[in-house]
């Protein structure tokens, strides 16, 4: 394989990016992005420190790390990480597999935890349905980012998928760079992550799962900003039939996810699978190897949440009693039922059903908690 067997779905090569910036930073939008996000910087300033990257991860690291350092300071409450003790293979390049919380942060912020634990940052996996500006898909392919096609009719689709899987096997053997994806298309909304098992045999397409050194990782973030968005989606799809998000959805939910407030954040990587993989019999039937190979993902990224009082909270407002009382204050329950309250007024629908709405926020944060007491008892 050669790299220009993927031109289309790519990050840009180191070459390809002083034409790149000119064209970004020519961008009425990308010049408001870079104003709202350096504020009291000249932009002539910003260019020349984003013109003198030479290559992708020179932009990660000069640009947008200090950027994302800066956000996990005003919008978080730190970011912590097991990726410095995880002990994964120096040597090789991984396929890092996680729940998905938030469109932009979950794979920037991963990036941000391999650099301070001396790693390799990852290339991100991100689906065209979300690159709804140009400037957008410019700028993330130059982030190290490659594009999962989505909008296509069946046929292209399939080969599509093919294509992909044989760039992430080419990136990781060839490249030598660490990979970010997805367990799942699209979000999660209720919290309660499951590994599709499509995403796997996409992945298998390329080559042997093992060639991709798959590392299971979890993403637990404290307070989603997005979650009463993601409750109005909910009533939208039970009350319009066929209800899809609009451009401009995305666009709020990217915008509110990245500068909403997020509360404390953890990043949490399991062993590679592959010697998990080793045990699983030779002539295991396909469909039987990937309902294994995504419920052993499944139960290492539930197993390793790291659960917060808003968690256990609402667990038992769902089920009514008090079973988790001795993890949480009366006054971080008095706090975090505010909060639901303050959520639930942000709602924009000409009829919200508040108790439906409800119930949904709250199953968002009791997840995450239901899945790990299953998964430590299995």
């Amino acid at each position: 394989m050669n790299i220009h067997d993927f031109d289309d779905i790519r990050p840009y090569l180191p070459e390809e990016l002083p034409a790149i910036y000119d064209k970004l930073l020519r961008d009425p939008e990308f010049q408001g992005a870079l104003a709202y996000v350096f504020k009291g910087i000249p932009l002539e300033q910003i260019a020349a420190r984003i013109r003198a990257c030479r290559s992708n991860l020179e932009l990660q690291i000069n640009i947008v790390y200090p950027m994302l350092k800066q956000l996990v300071a005003d919008a978080a409450n730190g970011l912590t990480s097991n990726l410095a003790e995880a002990q994964l293979d120096p040597h090789v390049s991984h396929t890092f597999i996680s729940n998905h919380r938030d469109i932009v942060l979950d794979s920037a912020l991963l990036s941000v935890a391999l650099h301070d634990a001396g790693s390799n940052t990852v290339e991100i996996a991100i689906g065209d349905n979300l690159l709804i500006r140009p400037w957008i898909r410019d700028f993330v392919r130059a982030n190290k980012s490659f594009i999962v096609q989505r909008s296509l009719p069946l046929r292209q689709m399939l080969l599509a998928s093919a294509k992909m899987s044989r760039y992430m096997h080419f990136a990781i053997s060839e490249k030598r760079e660490n990979i970010w994806i997805a367990q799942r298309e699209g979000r999660a909304k209720d919290s309660d992550d499951r590994t599709q098992e499509s995403v796997l045999k996409m992945l298998a397409m390329g080559g042997d799962l093992r060639e991709l050194n798959i590392v299971p990782l979890t993403i637990s973030y404290e307070l989603d900003p997005c979650d009463y968005l993601k409750a109005q989606e909910f009533q939208n799809k039970r009350d319009i039939a066929g209800f899809k998000k609009s451009p401009q959805d995305d666009l709020d939910n990217m915008r509110i996810g990245i500068f909403g407030p997020k509360g404390h954040i953890d990043f949490h990587a399991a062993p590679c699978i592959n010697d998990w993989l080793d045990t699983l019999p030779p002539d295991l039937p396909k469909t039987e190897y990937f309902r294994r190979v995504a419920e052993h993902i499944d139960r290492e990224i539930h197993r390793n949440y790291r659960l917060y009082p808003a968690n256990y909270i609402a667990a038992d407002r769902l089920s009514g009693s008090p079973l988790h009382a001795d993890r949480y204050t009366a006054e971080q329950a008095a706090q975090f039922d505010a909060y639901v309250q303050q959520k639930l007024s942000l709602v924009q629908l000409a009829q919200p059903d508040v108790p439906y709405l409800t119930e949904r926020i709250l199953t968002m944060y009791a997840n995450p908690l239901l899945n790990y007491e299953k998964a430590i008892r299995s």
